[in-house]
């Protein structure tokens, strides 16, 4: 009986160990013969080792309370026994706030692991990751005769805006798709003639659709995030704030 061709698909799915194990054999299989392939399939899982290490305190996090099972079940109850257990919340969160001065209402914000706080983790994993890497930091280079604004929109789903930085000193590298908890994003990487890489990150956003820009930092890495009709922008690099905000509004004018 004759073997499928091996396909993309198949590839990535042998990355993720999603294959059955006949399948799974035929592929390695097919790589003991194929150079090539291996030695992409061996980037590929390299990449992902680095983005599961990177992700990894995310991952370790609480579960959003949106998911809590406890909450789920709360939403279900008749609506006496909500309004009853709301009561009884706020009750306690005014005791708490009179007891603290309102300390505990500095953390009362979305969990990180959600909307545009989550997307600069991912932005920031990706640029710790990729930007440091002199062989091959993006997957598919600009001056490969490569369209990246279709690879990235079929990636996404949505249609992808490649920023021109250039006024701004910096010229496209290129990019590679980054899968996230989230649905899969894209990165774009640029840099300058001075040995600065910046990276922008998108993404479809689930929580968080519109958000005016915002600033982060994530260890040395500094970042202005926001989202614009369900997508999500992130632009991060080492580059002070103040430096990195007029070339993120230079991002924003060109979506």
């Amino acid at each position: 009986m004759s073997i499928k061709p091996i396909t993309e698909d198949d590839l990535q799915a042998y990355v993720d160990n999603a294959l059955d194990a006949e399948r799974h054999l035929e592929v390695a299989a097919f790589l003991e013969k194929n150079d090539q392939a291996a030695r992409l399939i061996n980037s590929y899982q390299r990449d992902a080792e680095a983005l599961r290490s990177a992700l990894a305190p995310v991952a370790a996090e609480a579960i959003p309370s949106r998911l809590n099972l406890a909450h789920m079940i709360e939403a279900k109850r008749p609506a006496p026994a909500r309004r009853f257990a709301s009561m009884a919340a706020a009750a306690v969160l005014i005791l708490a706030i009179g007891g603290t001065g309102g300390w505990l209402l500095k953390g009362f914000s979305m969990p990180p692991n959600e909307g545009v706080a989550a997307l600069v983790q991912e932005a920031s994993a990706s640029y710790n990751i990729f930007s440091p890497d002199t062989v091959r930091p993006v997957e598919l280079r600009a001056d490969a005769n490569v369209d990246l604004k279709q690879v990235a929109s079929g990636a996404i789903g949505s249609a992808v805006t490649i920023p021109d930085l250039s006024n701004a000193g910096y010229r496209l590298m290129g990019g590679r798709v980054i899968p996230t908890s989230h649905g899969p994003g894209f990165m774009l990487m640029y840099d300058d003639d001075k040995g600065s890489r910046l990276v922008m990150f998108t993404r479809r956003m689930q929580v968080d659709q519109d958000k005016p820009m915002v600033a982060s930092t994530q260890q040395d890495v500094h970042g202005w995030s926001w989202a614009k009709n369900g997508m999500g922008y992130s632009l991060v690099g080492s580059l002070t704030p103040d430096k990195l905000h007029p070339i993120a509004d230079a991002v924003r004018s060109q979506i």
